[in-house]
């Protein structure tokens, strides 16, 4: 087959690295497949549009203006441009080629004219949406869009055009069970029969791992021997970083366990502020590592931390679960109830739920995470993992849909 992968991660340049979306093309690719990934080359990166091929890996870096990491004016031009340039690069470079499969991620919601042409262009070909996050419903969810004036202007345009994405595609592969309902129960016009689990999935672990854990503590300052939590990623509005706060704020000096907090984003100066005005001895927060040092630094620990805002009501399914689960770790899911993240890993013993508005219910599951056997639960997590999140599955999910 011949497959075009629309996305915005410029990240996909190299897909022998590790990724949700590398991964998958290169399972793609390995079993005898031509992909064709069209991805920005952002203004800052200095480079134009390119062309790479190697073998059935086919990449082309279309140059855009910023889209992440900009001012709010130029993100929002840089996405209107980029379905024009998008489709304009496609046209030009890969216009001849006939493709069986087009498959496409949010975010962004935006990509609908370069989805149509391809569609036109190769009308035998399966359109999937691989469904990330629930736009712009979970931007109204945290404020940043309201449903009324003149924020509600641009909502109902945002709103217009998810609707048109679920429309062209031929398949919608959602994060998880409860994302499947929210998506089928507020868009009625969806016909369930296309909407199905494909969540995010990486290969499955086929190296020894290493245990750095002595040494790593020892470099970074860390208890040795008490169980040690650790949330690492992005700091922004979504993860409710001031209730993060909150609830270091009643663990800051327990001696019976450790609090590692990696990241960086829009909310972090909030936590430094805290951090350097408290300096509480049980908690430990350090800005963003290159990625072989957080890995280390994350395999050391013993739980993995997952903060979601509570507002939120669409089932968002955090990105960070995998790397825990797959290193062994049970997770605490801190989250909104419409999250079945912390359902999912109580179901399936390798995790504990409680809600992002309760401090005393944070530390009501801190301590039943530290009386439970977290060796097993970190092995119940790496089980469901193998079972449900590899790159097998979401490559068979999405192939049975089309004709090999």
């Amino acid at each position: 087959m011949n497959i075009l992968f629309l996305t915005m991660s410029s990240g996909l340049r190299n897909i022998e690295v590790s990724g949700i979306y590398s991964d998958l093309i290169r399972k793609f690719r390995n079993e005898g497949n031509d992909v064709y990934v069209i991805a920005p080359n952002e203004r800052r990166s200095k480079r134009n549009t390119e062309l790479i091929e190697d073998g059935g890996f086919h990449f082309l870096g279309v140059r855009t203006l910023n889209l992440t990491k900009t001012n709010v004016i130029e993100k929002g031009i840089g996405q209107v441009l980029m379905e024009y340039q998008f489709t304009r690069a496609l046209k030009k470079y890969w216009g001849k080629i006939s493709f069986d499969l087009v498959l496409y991620s949010t975010p962004p919601i935006t990509f609908t004219k370069v989805i149509k042409y391809a569609k036109k262009q190769n009308p035998q070909a399966v359109t999937y949406l691989l469904l990330k996050d629930i736009f712009p419903q979970n931007a109204v969810d945290i404020g940043m869009l309201s449903k009324s004036g003149v924020k509600g202007l641009l909502y109902k345009s945002f709103r217009r055009k998810e609707k048109l994405l679920y429309r062209i595609s031929d398949y919608i592969g959602c994060m998880s069970p409860a994302n499947v309902r929210y998506l089928i129960e507020h868009n009625r016009e969806v016909e369930s029969s296309k909407v199905e689990i494909a969540p995010n999935s990486y290969d499955a672990p086929t190296e020894q791992r290493i245990d750095y854990t002595s040494e790593i503590r020892e470099k970074y300052n860390l208890p040795k021997n008490i169980p040690i939590f650790i949330y690492g990623g992005n700091m922004g509005k979504p993860q409710g970083i001031p209730f993060l706060i909150e609830c270091m704020k009643a663990v800051a000096h327990r001696e019976d366990c450790h609090f590692v907090i990696i990241g960086n984003g829009t909310e972090y100066s909030k936590l430094r502020s805290w951090y350097d005005e408290t300096n509480p001895t049980a908690v430990s927060l350090f800005k963003a590592l290159p990625k072989e040092d957080y890995d280390k630094l994350a395999s050391s620990c013993d739980v993995g931390l997952i903060f979601l805002d509570y507002r939120f009501t669409i089932p968002n399914y955090p990105s960070r679960l995998l790397p825990y689960i797959m290193e062994r770790k049970p997770i605490l899911a801190v989250t909104d109830p419409n999250c079945d993240t912390g359902l999912l890993a109580e179901e399936n013993g390798y995790g504990y739920w409680c809600p992002s508005n309760s401090v005393e219910h944070f530390v009501e599951a801190v301590n039943k995470m530290l009386n439970s056997d977290i060796k097993h639960m970190g092995d119940n997590g790496f089980n469901f993992f193998m079972n449900n999140y590899t790159t097998e599955h979401t490559y068979n999910t999405i192939v049975k849909h089309c004709k090999l």
